[in-house]
């Protein structure tokens, strides 16, 4: 008995070390939304486990051997996962199961080389205080199985084996599995056994039938790809209330991206406002009341850069120009007097007396002056227009030397084109070679 327990013990350990040990190799997880297909997450795992035989039970029943003897059972299983709270699971338990009376030396022991069962696991909860993933899993398990068992029993110095017999038993218990990872989960459990035989502790007077339990330790490991999360882990509603914290997360950030972006509209806005108020003008000059400093002149003044008025302008000063009889004498005087060399634009010394007359009489009276040169019809239209051009710019250059406004003089050269005389003869084309003057 004691070496029994002893190994227990020591299996128990070593399952629940070598399950922490490989706690630091598991990859991360994918996120997985509540309700997502099955093949989002893993649905299969096998398990092992040790624990104590009995004939006593958590519901008060004990058969006819009163006294207590605990052995060493052990099982295997391999669990299809269908539904997060529901799964179903293949089992294979073995071990032995004895007991005895209180007030005499009748004794049983019943060997159980094999059983094998079909159960229905089905987690009342998932437990969580820090994890979406369900911690600590409550579960109840029922099913229906074969066992196969050979019991001994020793009544009043009577030894008696019986041959290996197979019966069908229900098994149904209750249990924790305590999540270590997404892959891994320890498992503790209590299983009563209600075999479809009088005869499972040797004994079968009085035809009820027999019954045995089993608790035990053990691990589960999920099967299959790392990354997906196991069926058997997951708490839809927590993945709900995760989700809905996401979503109520990513909206409040909207809420508050929205919040700024109105406070920073409305900066702009203001900003716009005081731009628009800074351009206004209010009348109407053409300058913004931000740079208006004469803010209220009248409709369609005239203003400067500042809005102020423009002075209103002066009417210009006209000289009258009045031409006397002596200036026309002065001119005609000159005109006479007037002579170039012949076929030039040279002007003879003997004109300049004349000509320093008229050049005075500019200065002082700031006349305007015409110079009109003309020829006879002698020689061709070209040289005559280029000699009486010449002649007439040769006069306005003489007049200007002696201080005469440049600007005031105008020369040009007509050749024979306004003869004042006839050309056949050569008084008349003496008459036509001429540079007239005319003030104004």
């Amino acid at each position: 008995m004691k070496m029994n327990l002893r190994k227990t013990g020591l299996l128990a350990a070593a399952g629940i070390l070598s399950a922490t040990q490989l706690v630091a190799q598991t990859p991360t997880v994918n996120e997985v939304k509540p309700f997502a297909p099955e093949t989002e997450y893993r649905t299969w795992s096998v398990g092992a486990h040790i624990g104590l035989l009995n004939q006593s039970n958590l519901i008060g029943l004990r058969r006819r051997f009163d006294k207590v003897e605990h052995n060493f059972g052990y099982g295997l299983y391999v669990k299809r996962q269908i539904l997060p709270g529901f799964g179903v699971q293949a089992e294979y338990l073995g071990g032995k199961v004895a007991g005895a009376y209180e007030d005499n030396n009748n004794t049983f022991e019943t060997k159980m080389p094999w059983s094998l069962a079909l159960s229905a696991n089905v987690t009342l909860a998932n437990i969580n205080w820090r994890h979406h993933q369900g911690i600590i899993k409550p579960y109840l398990n029922v099913g229906i199985g074969a066992l196969g068992f050979e019991p001994t029993a020793e009544i009043n110095g009577s030894s008696t084996t019986y041959e290996q017999t197979t019966e069908l038993f229900v098994p149904g218990g209750v249990g924790l599995k305590f999540a270590v990872t997404n892959d891994i989960a320890i498992d503790l459990g209590y299983r009563l056994n209600l075999v479809q035989s009088a005869n499972f502790d040797g004994v079968s007077t009085g035809g009820s039938k027999d019954i045995f339990s089993y608790t035990h330790l053990g691990v589960e490991f999920a099967l299959g790809d790392k990354r997906k999360p196991f069926l058997g882990n997951s708490n839809p509603v927590s993945g709900m209330q995760k989700e809905y914290q996401a979503h109520y997360d990513e909206i409040l950030a909207q809420k508050a991206a929205l919040e700024a972006q109105k406070a920073e509209n409305e900066k702009l806005q203001a900003q716009v406002e005081r731009l628009f108020a800074d351009l206004a003008d209010d009348d109407g000059d053409g300058v913004a009341n931000r740079y208006d400093k004469c803010p209220d002149t009248p409709e369609k003044t005239k203003v400067d850069g500042t809005g102020c008025p423009l002075p209103e302008p002066k009417a210009p000063v006209v000289q009258k120009i009045v031409v006397t009889d002596e200036d026309r004498r002065v001119v005609d005087e000159a005109i006479q007097n007037l002579e170039f060399d012949l076929g030039k634009a040279t002007i003879r010394p003997t004109s300049h007396v004349s000509l320093n007359k008229v050049a005075a009489l500019l200065i002082e009276k700031n006349f305007s002056l015409k110079l009109a040169g003309h020829t006879d019809n002698t020689g061709s239209m070209q040289t005559n227009m280029r000699l009486s051009k010449e002649r007439a710019e040769a006069v306005k250059a003489y007049l200007v030397s002696k201080g005469a406004n440049q600007s005031r003089i105008e020369a040009t050269g007509y050749g024979p084109t306004q003869p004042i005389a006839t050309n056949n003869t050569a008084a008349g084309r003496q008459e036509n070679r001429r540079v007239e003057f005319t003030l104004y």
